[in-house]
């Protein structure tokens, strides 16, 4: 894991939980944390998804 991938999940879970503040401001810490972990993880599948296109990409291309 590089230091990019970890910056993008981390941006996906800063970004998930601050949409969710703009969606309810008076959310308890419990749902701040699962926006976090949704953001971080779904910020993941979105970039394994991207890599593997690009993979499939390259090999149909050579």
């Amino acid at each position: 894991m590089s230091f990019l991938e970890d910056a993008e999940k981390l941006a996906g879970a800063v970004a998930a939980v601050e949409g969710m503040k703009k969606l309810d401001p008076n959310a308890s810490i419990f749902t701040e944390a699962a926006a976090a972990v949704t953001g971080f993880e779904g910020a993941g599948a979105i970039a394994e998804k991207f890599e593997k296109k690009e993979e499939d990409g390259s090999e149909q291309k050579g």
